[in-house]
């Protein structure tokens, strides 16, 4: 599912019982905002706990020896942060 198809089914399941319709214009703005509201609390290092979803947070992956693949050359790899997902109880027991 791509972020369109996403507004899409969002937009039919909340407009299904409503009299004052969303627009799908305003339903991807709200997707657009949730998307940089997360990126932002993450890029402070913070995280978003979801309960029964998930949560995203931010890890720092330590520096490491690598290999040049063309000339076989040792190299330091520099730590990095790498943002992770963690699914809750809720989303594990629903894919199973």
């Amino acid at each position: 599912m791509n972020k369109q198809e996403l507004v899409n089914v969002l937009s039919e399941k909340i407009n299904k019982n409503r009299k004052d319709k969303i627009s799908k214009k305003d339903m991807a703005m709200i997707v657009d905002n949730l998307f940089d509201s997360i990126q932002k609390e993450l890029k402070k290092g913070g995280k978003i706990q979801l309960v029964g979803f998930g949560t995203f947070g931010v890890k720092t992956r330590a520096g490491r020896r690598g290999r040049n693949p063309q000339t076989g050359k040792e190299i330091q790899i520099p730590s990095t942060k790498v943002p992770f997902f963690r699914p809750g109880k809720g989303l594990k027991e629903i894919v199973k």
